[in-house]
C-alpha cells in the first residue's frame, strides 16, 4: 500500500519549453538549433546541459546562471509552466490521504518558485538546496527521510529512468514511470523504464491505480 508520493519537476510537473527557450535566446542561437542539439544529447543518454555546451563550448554553466541572473534574465515559472494534470492529481492524492513531495534536481531558485505556486504538496524540496543530486543513492535518502514513510510504502514518479526510476528503486522506493519529455518518450522501452512498478502516460493515472 503506498502512503506517500514523491514527484520529480522537470518534465514530470514542469514543461522545460521556457528554460530551453530562454537559454538559446541568452545563447543568441536559433530556438530550433538548442532544442534539436536537447534530443542529440538525450538519445545518446548525456546529460541536457551537454546541449548548452555543445552550442557554446568552454562555457561555465553555473557563470552563465549567475549572469543571466544579473541581467534580470534568470529562471522563471508560473502558472503556464505546468502541465494541465498537475493540480487535480496532487489533489487528488492529498483528499486520499497520501502525503506529497516535491523533489527533483532544480536549483535553490527554482525551489523558490516551486513553492511559491501554491502546489497541493506536503513539502518541495530540490537537489541544490540539499547538496546532492540524482541519481545520487544520498538524494533518495534525503527523499525518504522527508516522506517520513517507509521506502516500500513511497512511490516516486518520475520522466528519467536513469535518474529518477533506477536509483529510487535501488534505495528501495516503489517507481512510476512517467512517459512525458525527452527522456521518457526516447528510454520509455529501456530496461530501466521497464523495470518500474507502473508505466503511466499522465499523472491522472495514478489516483486509481494507488487507490487501496
Amino acid at each position: 500500500m503506498i502512503e506517500a508520493v514523491a514527484f520529480d519537476v522537470g518534465e514530470t510537473l514542469i514543461k522545460d519549453d521556457r528554460g530551453w527557450n530562454s537559454w538559446a535566446d541568452w545563447l543568441g542561437v536559433p530556438r530550433h538549433t538548442l532544442s534539436a542539439l536537447v534530443g542529440a544529447v538525450v538519445a545518446q543518454g548525456r546529460d541536457n546541459a551537454d546541449a548548452i555546451r555543445l552550442a557554446r563550448p568552454g562555457i561555465s554553466i553555473d557563470a552563465e546562471h549567475r549572469a543571466r541572473e544579473a541581467a534580470g534574465h534568470g529562471e522563471r515559472l508560473d502558472e503556464n509552466d505546468l502541465y494541465p494534470d498537475v493540480r487535480p492529481a496532487l489533489s487528488a492524492l492529498r483528499e486520499a490521504g497520501l502525503r506529497v513531495v516535491v523533489a527533483g534536481n532544480q536549483s535553490v531558485r527554482a525551489g523558490e518558485l516551486l513553492r511559491s505556486l501554491g502546489l497541493p504538496a506536503d513539502v518541495i524540496a530540490t537537489s541544490a538546496e540539499w547538496g546532492v543530486a540524482k541519481p545520487d543513492p544520498a538524494f533518495f535518502a534525503r527523499v525518504i527521510a522527508l516522506t517520513d514513510i517507509a521506502p516500500e510504502r513511497t512511490l516516486y514518479v518520475g520522466d528519467h529512468p536513469h535518474n529518477d526510476i533506477a536509483p529510487a528503486a535501488s534505495a528501495g522506493l516503489r517507481t512510476a514511470h512517467l512517459r512525458r519529455g525527452p527522456y521518457g518518450h526516447f528510454w520509455a522501452d529501456g530496461p530501466e523504464a521497464a523495470a518500474a512498478d507502473w508505466r503511466i502516460d499522465s499523472l491522472a493515472e495514478l489516483p486509481a491505480l494507488l487507490a487501496p
